[in-house]
């Protein structure tokens, strides 16, 4: 059959076949999906496809996909489960559609402000860390309340992102920064959580391989600041590459990169400040752990592979806020409308503090553990509606209403590409998406939140 045809009817995708031959990534649950439409279709085409051509004369088609032989390895299999392949950043179009349509960014960002008065920085600098840095809008919204509360003190800013486009969305919101906050010191880096509060990667051989990029700002102003940041945009693309992880489906770095920026005028200011690759310490007044792992993780994973090794990163009287999706939401309304009895949001803040403790072991004692009541640790974030968009009255909602509201919902409770595309065969989820609108006035979500401090006084 023809290209096109191929894929539309493989994957619903007319041009899948010519973005694979110019090298486009692709899913473990698409090359399920092509693998099952090719053994569906093998015997009924064979005597077509005989000669080599396609059906009616078009070009012949060749597919290139992993190949196997045998039973698949269990690497394989981790990879296909719904636990690993579904990967937040691969898909770029639900991610913005989100971020631009929901509060979350704006709502997180102001429950971490609650948590600078608590804060006991010592000289040289305040120094955070954002285990996630995404589009970059709640580390910057951040930095403007370190700004208000702590206006001249020396900032030392590390984020981590393995997300090339994220990256690039961040660093065009930070010429601002420089400007408000001169005395900035703002560090990228795509290394793992155990590796990046310490720059530095684990292993000898990716530590050799470190790229490690310093930039100058000169001038002054915003403007200026901002062209040469965009300038950084080959770099980025020569070196800022992930590649997906075989055992866990999640994406990894190809090459270790830290990129460190900072204003010329402020190097004497902030030399004190600045990370040395010889003496690179963590000690964090701040730990920022907003939604830095999937939430069909196992408890076990996150407690000792993302909140104990951040834990470990802080100073004395530091602070970890960590966000996670809660459930019990309209959002997740919809969801079990399509797919009863789904729930993704197993893992509550009180096992993960609890297991986080004894993956600590004897050093537990250094911290506090901080569950909190619902009322405080619970909180909601909206989509955005216009006034009257969405209520029992209203004649109709808007389709793209419904299909933001969807993509919403599909994304906080991560459900992977295959059965979103099962799910979208017939208008079924567009009713269930109106119901839930309807009955609720509005589509909104809640996160649960929790903090883990380090005692000034624990040796």
């Amino acid at each position: 059959m023809a290209e096109s045809t191929f894929g539309r009817r493989a994957v619903n995708d007319g041009k899948f076949v010519t973005r694979l031959r110019h090298g486009g990534r692709v899913t473990t649950s698409t090359i399920e999906r092509v693998r099952a439409f090719i053994d569906a279709n093998t015997m009924g085409e064979a005597g077509n496809s005989a000669n080599g051509r396609a059906p009616g004369g078009g070009r012949p088609m060749v597919v290139p996909l992993p190949t196997s032989s045998g039973p698949r390895d269990t690497a394989q299999h981790e990879v296909a489960s719904p636990e690993h392949n579904f990967r937040f950043f691969d898909n770029r179009q639900k991610y913005l559609m989100f971020v631009n349509t929901c509060s979350e960014k704006w709502v997180v960002a102001g429950r971490v402000d609650l948590e600078l008065a608590n804060l006991r920085p010592q000289p040289p600098a305040i120094r955070v860390f954002d285990a996630g840095v995404g589009d970059g809008t709640v580390l910057t919204r951040v930095m403007r309340s370190l700004h208000r509360r702590f206006e001249h003190l020396p900032f030392y800013i590390v984020g981590k992102e393995i997300s090339l486009e994220d990256v690039r969305l961040a660093l065009e919101k930070l010429p601002d920064r420089f400007q408000e906050h001169p005395a900035t010191v703002f560090i990228m880096t795509n290394l793992h959580y155990a590796e990046a509060p310490w720059l530095l990667p684990d292993q000898p051989a990716a530590a050799a391989d470190l790229v490690w990029h310093e930039v100058k700002l000169h001038g002054d102003k915003a403007a200026e600041f901002d062209e040469q940041i965009t300038e950084l945009q080959p770099f980025l693309a020569a070196n800022w590459r992930a590649r997906v992880s075989r055992k866990s489906g999640n994406p990894i770095y190809e090459k270790p990169v830290v990129l460190v920026i900072y204003r010329e005028d402020r190097g004497f200011l902030l030399d004190r400040v600045l990370p040395e690759r010889s003496a690179i310490r963590a000690d964090y007044d701040l730990v920022i752990a907003s939604q830095p792992y999937r939430a069909r993780a196992s408890v076990e994973f996150k407690a000792r592979r993302v909140i104990a090794p951040l834990v470990r990163s802080l100073a004395p009287d530091g602070r970890l806020i960590g966000i996670h999706s809660f459930g019990h939401d309209p959002g997740m309304e919809i969801v079990q409308h399509v797919w009863p009895g789904e729930n993704p949001f197993q893992t509550s803040r009180q096992e993960l503090l609890q297991v986080t403790k004894e993956e600590l072991g004897q050093t537990a004692h250094r911290y506090d553990f901080h569950a909190y009541t619902d009322e405080r640790a619970i909180f909601r974030y909206d989509m955005h509606t216009l006034p009257g968009e969405i209520d029992s009255s209203a004649a109709s909602i808007g389709t793209s209403r419904l299909f933001a509201a969807w993509n919403a919902a599909t994304y906080v409770a991560q459900i992977e590409d295959q059965r979103l595309t099962e799910a979208m065969t017939n208008d079924g989820y567009l009713e269930a998406t109106r119901e839930v609108l309807r009955a609720r006035n509005g589509l909104w979500f809640l996160d649960e939140s929790f903090v883990i401090s380090r005692s000034n006084t624990s040796p």
